[in-house]
């Protein structure tokens, strides 16, 4: 699925987190949400030159907005799963990229729109492994890895990859306003 895709739902969706930016009220994305994101907020969704399929390591930005987001975290291995990317909407700050794909996430004030996923479980990822295994058969690449690679060592992966996550999201909710 696209953000181009002419779906009934997309323009609704854009106009929603329109909204919420203009309200202040914070907005997170992961993949196709990072794209929406995006083209809500004047970026463009295109064609990446290569999928991303499977673990691959990105680079946290050297930038304030990256720091505030990620801390002193210099690099992390992501979970990936797209063949389109976003540019960064105006007022952005790029703040993780990849070999395969230069804008992973930027940040918007209290928004955060991501390429890359954060949220992955193992069971997530065995799942899709599964039922995309015909779409990584079709697209075979540097950027894709088969289901087997993608389940090597992944309760490490996905623990690692998780508490990235609970720091993003801990950043978050405090746009939010809300303690925890």
């Amino acid at each position: 699925m696209s953000v181009n895709d002419e779906l009934p739902w997309i323009l609704s969706e854009l106009d929603l987190i329109r909204a919420a930016v203009r309200e202040e009220v914070p907005v997170i994305g992961h993949c196709l949400g990072g794209q929406l994101m995006a083209k809500a907020m004047g970026g463009n969704v295109s064609r990446n030159r290569v999928k991303e399929i499977g673990w691959g390591d990105v680079r946290v930005a050297d930038n304030d907005t990256a720091r505030q987001w990620f801390g002193d975290l210099a690099t992390f291995t992501a979970f990936h799963w797209h063949g389109e990317t976003f540019s960064v909407p105006p007022g952005g700050t790029a703040i993780l990229s990849s070999p395969f794909c230069a804008n992973q996430a930027f940040g918007l004030g209290k928004h955060l729109g991501m390429q890359c996923h954060v949220e992955m479980t193992p069971a997530m990822i065995r799942s899709w492994g599964r039922e995309g295994a015909e779409e990584i058969r079709r697209h075979p690449g540097p950027g894709v890895q088969s289901s087997e690679a993608m389940v090597a060592d992944l309760e490490k992966r996905v623990a690692a990859l998780n508490a990235v996550a609970d720091r993003l999201y801990r950043r978050w909710i405090e746009g939010l306003g809300v303690r925890g």
